[in-house]
């Protein structure tokens, strides 16, 4: 049963200004999606979809987003694609109700990224 569904939309071009300040990348992002982005072509593309990736699930879950940006949920790379990491502080933070399966699908397009969260719990 869905539990919880988020979507956001980020822009990669404000994204690109935002990472200029390696102070704004270590305070937003988790090591692991700071690697990864830019190691990448455009790593504007790729930290726009893991910032999406956090509205998105702020939404799904009704945590506020100031509870997460702040490394509380990152996005890890995997070959079965991308996956959202909660911390133990998040995870408590879970309502009942929405402390289920996450799921996480983020795509590119032009100047944006957009992210879908669900949150997916046993009937």
């Amino acid at each position: 049963m869905i539990a919880g569904l988020g979507v956001d939309l980020c822009s990669i071009s404000r994204m690109r200004k935002a990472i200029r300040s390696e102070h704004f990348q270590k305070r937003v992002f988790h090591d692991s999606e700071i690697g990864y982005s830019l190691s990448k072509a455009d790593p504007a593309r790729h930290f726009a979809g893991s910032f999406a990736a956090r509205e998105a699930f702020s939404k799904a879950s009704s945590l506020s987003m100031y509870s997460l940006a702040f490394k509380g949920a990152w996005v890890e790379r995997t070959e079965a694609g991308p996956v959202l990491q909660l911390s133990e502080t998040v995870r408590s933070m879970l309502p009942g109700e929405k402390s289920g399966r996450v799921l996480l699908s983020i795509s590119h397009d032009g100047d944006y990224a957009v992210a879908v969260v669900i949150i997916e719990v046993p009937e």
